[in-house]
């Protein structure tokens, strides 16, 4: 039957004509043949031509066509309402077909599959409704049909309608003939069931799909319960299906090869609805770790709201095949690179159109002139050119090539891949080997030498310390000296030979209790200072750089940067606390030799943690053992476990912000995610889009960055300390350096920063390339973020003092006396 229009009677088949007359309402009036006996002798009418239409349905991304509605009306003897529905399907342009017996309607039904049967519940004399739709059921091909019971008027009380649903019907139709009510249902029923049917029949399709695909697939709940995993995933990672469904995804073993903060990052971004794509570490069923590709998307769903994540993954084959696609992109920013390259510390005026300044105050222009240097950065991460020539793109890109590249840069800005390629700078020898010593773990050999760490652990407080209880006990002197220690240009220099060495716990009680730590900890100030006194008595007093006048000048640096308004913006209390104390603990037991030196020795510490960040690792762990060790110094002691997990995990994580392997990765996520956003903004709305700016500077994975960027330019922040401090900090870490390269020729080990020799080091050369390579990007990238004027300008003092004593070619710290 290929007419909408047509009605056919299994075993006896009536045609309406289709044509009907302008008054003609009522299926009475169409042209139909009773017959009584035997049905299988009526003679059909010729059914009208007609022509088929598709219905377009949307089901998310898919475009669906559906045939004309299939209905099959199961009625033993025809009826008004017999013919309401068949009026009513003749009006919708359903294709319709009548069945008088369950056998013949069983039989009908196996053939055309029928998206909608309406059965006659209302004589049970003719036959079992509720078998027939039982048997109908049992029939796989139903599982997408409608079926409708048509019962009853009640004449007293409302039926329950559990039997029907139990038998397999979808929904009930209280008997009326009115042939509008008739019609009226069948539109609801098109446009409600079986619309869901016929979208629940392609999302088959789409399980074929997942069930088929060679990508491991897995799909949750909104509440990260795993409802679906596909055999690829099976397959990978070892599990059955019946062993992961049901079960929440904390449930499952993660691999510790994962950084801290990832899944933090990922639920971050997923719970706000955006899709998340990086590299992760899955840990199979046999505890194996897989690099995977990952991509984890959000489904919005009823009301709005987030209702399933959809998970792919695939293992991240190792590809050294260059693409020259990339070689391409490459080449074409390469001009960038040369345009930056310079001999003096100060780039000059850049002109970037990006970050030009809207203030006219010196400051602001100042600091848009910090930014404007971001953007041509000596030392450039692949990703940072890409982004760089993607934003060019941008300008001239209709819309939607433009919000594609939107996306693009979004998940640029949230993967691992910000280390940039070092190579030599200048074939400057002195820049070589501070990247070579502080930015490698040294070389790889069995020279069967070992370098054993002191194994004293004073985890006391020795009898000679004779710290006051409290801030008001301090002796005037020091007090004295720390009168202006929220000035940028405190002496710390001073404050240490006014505590004979133990600077670290009188400016510690001094800034801890300004910023309110022991209130946020609910601590005892004698617990504070018993913390301090121990944190302090771990730092080497015999080395002449990393010792506690090092940590309180990082601590007095990171006070200051917590001062600023724009950090102050971005961090919460616990963040200001956080800060604070890795500041005092990051150099904890330093031994006066570098990563490098302590993986070319064998050192302990080198073996424990398997050369990588290792004096950074032993810190952080250090700090944490020496302060719960003992209650009368555990300043965690009274705050909650949840509270000290975060806590810890901040501390730890700017501790490890500190070793310099990862420089070039801090300082170009903190200028891609913070900076250049900040600075569109301001560049297309000035500073009035107030939600915006907030959104970048709380979210989670960029106040990540702000903490790591503080510590970090706390740490090496002396070339921009008043010149005579500068000078003085220079003298101390070459010193170290020189001591360093001494043992390595005493123990025959490989010299990792050969310039440090004490015979023949320029100290002047030494500090131009340390400025140049690692101190000049990273402070214009932090001033530009916290606006910090003075800091430039010593920045750019010392620079010019440092290259005037080059020029002269003197290798001191200091000119000779005139």
């Amino acid at each position: 039957m290929g007419c909408a229009s047509s009605i056919h009677i299994s075993d006896r088949v009536v045609y309406h004509s289709g044509k009907e007359s302008e008054d003609s309402h009522s299926p009475q009036q169409t042209n139909t043949t009773q017959h009584q006996g035997n049905p299988a002798s009526a003679l059909p009418l010729k059914p009208p031509s007609c022509k088929t239409t598709l219905t377009e349905v949307q089901f998310g991304p898919m475009k669906l066509f559906k045939d004309p509605l299939q209905v099959l009306l199961v009625f033993a003897k025809e009826d008004s309402q017999s013919n309401g529905f068949c009026w009513a399907c003749e009006k919708a342009n359903f294709r319709c077909s009548m069945a008088r017996t369950p056998e013949s309607a069983l039989e009908c039904f196996l053939e055309k599959h029928h998206d909608l049967v309406i059965i006659d519940h209302r004589h049970s004399r003719h036959f079992d409704a509720e078998a027939l739709c039982r048997s109908i059921r049992a029939v796989n091909s139903s599982e997408n049909t409608v079926i409708v019971a048509v019962v009853k008027r009640p004449d007293r009380e409302e039926a329950s309608v559990m039997p029907l649903i139990n038998a397999g019907f979808n929904r009930r139709y209280v008997e009326n003939a009115n042939m509008m009510a008739c019609y009226n249902e069948l539109l609801q029923l098109e446009h409600g069931e079986v619309r869901a049917q016929f979208k629940l029949r392609a999302g088959n399709a789409i399980f074929t799909a997942l069930e088929q695909s060679q990508e491991a697939i897995e799909i949750t709940s909104e509440d990260q319960v795993i409802q679906y995993v596909n055999p690829a995933y099976e397959s990978i990672m070892g599990y059955q299906r019946g062993e992961l469904i049901g079960k929440e995804i904390i449930e499952v073993p993660k691999s510790e090869k994962n950084k801290p903060d990832l899944l933090e990052t990922i639920n971050s971004c997923i719970r706000k609805g955006k899709e998340w794509q990086g590299i992760y570490y899955a840990k199979k069923k046999n505890g194996d770790s897989i690099q995977q590709n990952v991509k984890i998307t959000p489904v919005i769903g009823q009301g709005g709201k987030i209702r399933h994540y959809v998970s792919i993954n695939w293992p991240l084959h190792d590809n050294n095949k260059s693409d020259k696609s990339t070689e391409r992109v490459q080449a074409e920013s390469q001009t960038d690179i040369q345009s930056s390259k310079h001999k003096d510390r100060r780039k000059g005026s850049l002109d970037v159109r990006s970050t030009t300044s809207r203030g006219s105050d010196g400051s602001s222009q100042r600091r848009h002139s910090s930014m404007a240097r971001i953007h041509s950065m000596t030392i450039e991460a692949p990703i940072t050119k890409v982004i760089n020539i993607i934003n060019a793109a941008q300008e001239s890109s209709p819309m939607p090539v433009a919000e594609a590249l939107d996306r693009v840069l979004e998940i640029l800005r949230t993967t691992e891949l910000y280390s940039p390629q070092l190579g030599t700078k200048d074939e400057d020898p002195h820049t070589n080997d501070l990247v070579g010593g502080l930015m490698t773990d040294g070389l790889r050999r069995l020279s069967g030498n070992e370098y054993i760490l002191s194994s004293k652990q004073p985890h006391h407080i020795p009898s000679h310390l004779t710290t006051p209880l409290t801030l008001n006990d301090i002796p005037p002197r020091i007090a004295q000296t720390m009168e202006n220690e929220e000035s940028w240009d405190f002496d710390i220099v001073n404050l240490e030979a006014a505590t004979m060495k133990r600077p670290l716990t009188y400016l510690g009680m001094k800034i801890f209790s300004r910023f309110g730590v022991c209130e946020y900890l609910n601590c005892p100030e004698a617990t504070l200072r018993s913390w301090l006194q121990v944190i302090e008595a771990n730092y080497h007093s015999s080395n002449s750089y990393h010792n506690s006048s090092h940590a309180a000048d990082v601590l007095h640096a990171t006070a200051y940067f917590l001062s600023k308004e724009r950090v102050k913006q971005s961090l919460d209390p616990i963040d200001e606390v956080a800060a604070l104390i890795a500041a005092t603990v990051h150099d904890v037991d330093h031994p006066g030799r570098t990563n490098s030196f302590l993986c070319n020795a064998g050192s302990e510490l080198a073996i424990l943690y398997n050369d990588t960040a290792v004096l950074e690792s032993h810190h952080a762990a250090l700090a944490f053992q020496i302060t719960t060790r003992d209650d009368k110094c555990n300043i965690f002691k009274n705050i909650e476990r949840n509270e000290y997990r975060t806590l810890r995990q901040a501390i730890i994580d700017m501790v490890l912000a500190t070793e310099m392997t990862k420089h070039f990765e801090h300082v170009n996520k903190f200028v891609n995610s913070i900076n250049k956003p900040l600075a569109a903004l301001d560049e297309n709305a000035g500073s009035n889009d107030e939600d915006s700016v907030k959104s970048i500077l709380t979210s989670p994975e960029n106040r990540i960055l702000v903490k790591r960027m503080l510590i970090k330019c706390a740490d090496i922040s002396n070339p921009c300390r008043p010149q005579e401090l500068c000078i003085e900090w220079a003298g101390r870490i070459s010193e170290e350096y020189f001591a360093q390269t001494d043992e390595e020729k005493r123990q025959g080990l490989p010299v990792v920063m050969p310039v440090f020799d004490r015979n023949t080091c320029s100290i002047p050369k030494s500090q131009i390339s340390f400025i140049d390579y690692f101190i000049t990007d990273m402070f214009d990238a932090w001033d530009a973020f916290a606006d910090l004027p003075n800091l430039m300008q010593h920045l750019d003092n010392n620079f010019k003092y440092w290259k005037g004593l080059d020029d002269r070619k003197l290798h001191s710290l200091r000119p000779p006396p005139e």
